[in-house]
C-alpha cells in the first residue's frame, strides 16, 4: 500500500485532523473567499510535505518569489534548505494572469508545461484566478482529466478556488471530480475572526478525519489548530 503524503509538524494538529496525510493520487480542492486563509493553508501544507520527504511545486497567483519567501519565514516555515536542494519549487505567475485574458490557448499552454508537474505534489494557488478568463465547463473537464492522469501516477494535486471567479457549472466539475474537498469559512465573533475548515469529502483516508477544524493564523507561528472548532 502506498504511503500517505504526510504534512506532519510536531507543533500543530493539522496533519492528524486530516487523516494523517493525503492519499497518493489525490485531487484536493481548497475553496474559500478572499481572506479565508487558502494561501496560508496551502503554505502550511507545502512546508509540511517538504519536511516529510515529498517534493513540492507551488504555483502562485498571489505573490512574487521574494514575497513568498518572506511570508513563509514570517510564519516560521523556514524553506531555504528545501528551495536550495530542489525539494521545493516556487513559480510565481502573476504576470501570466494578464496574458491569460487574451489567450484562448492558455489552459493548453499550462498543461503542456511539463516541468511544472514533475514533483510529487503540485499546489496551484489560486487556480480560479489563473483560468477564469479561459475556462468553461468543457475546458474544465479537460483540465480535470489532465489532473487525473497525474493522479494516476501517484501525484497529489492541490488547487485552491475562490467562489465567484468561475461559473457554477465549472465549479461543480471541480467539486464532483476531486477526491478531497475542503471549504474554508470565516465568521466574525465579537472582536475576533473565527476561521474553520469544513471537510466536505475525503476519499481514501487512512486515519480519522475531523469534519470541522477550527484554526487561526498567527505571525511567527503560522497555522494554529483550535481545540474546539466553530461550526
Amino acid at each position: 500500500m502506498a504511503e500517505l503524503k504526510s504534512f506532519y509538524l510536531k507543533r500543530d494538529e493539522f496533519n492528524r485532523k486530516l487523516g494523517d496525510g493525503f492519499p497518493p493520487g489525490s485531487l484536493v480542492v481548497l475553496e474559500g473567499g478572499s481572506g479565508s486563509g487558502k494561501s496560508t493553508v496551502s503554505q502550511r501544507a507545502c512546508y509540511g510535505l517538504a519536511e516529510n520527504g515529498s517534493t513540492v511545486t507551488i504555483i502562485s497567483t498571489q505573490m512574487t518569489t521574494k514575497g513568498f519567501i518572506n511570508q513563509m519565514y514570517s510564519l516560521d516555515y523556514p524553506i531555504a534548505n528545501h528551495l536550495l536542494k530542489g525539494r521545493m519549487l516556487y513559480i510565481p505567475v502573476i504576470p501570466l494572469i494578464q496574458a491569460a485574458k487574451t489567450r484562448n490557448d492558455f489552459l493548453q499552454r499550462l498543461m503542456s508545461a511539463k516541468e511544472l508537474f514533475e514533483k510529487d505534489v503540485i499546489i496551484i494557488d489560486t487556480i480560479s484566478a489563473l483560468i477564469k478568463y479561459s475556462a468553461d465547463a468543457e475546458k474544465a473537464l479537460e483540465l480535470v482529466s489532465f489532473f487525473k492522469k497525474l493522479n494516476g501516477i501517484g501525484k497529489v494535486i492541490i488547487i485552491t478556488l475562490e467562489p465567484g471567479q468561475l461559473d457554477d457549472n465549472t465549479m461543480s466539475i471541480f467539486h464532483s471530480s476531486c477526491d478531497i474537498y475542503i471549504s474554508l469559512q470565516v465568521k466574525a465573533s465579537g472582536n475576533e475572526i473565527k476561521r474553520s475548515m469544513i471537510v466536505n469529502k475525503f476519499t481514501g483516508a487512512k486515519g480519522q478525519v475531523t469534519q470541522v477544524v477550527g484554526f487561526r493564523i498567527e505571525p511567527s507561528v503560522g497555522l494554529v489548530i483550535e481545540i474546539s472548532a466553530v461550526a
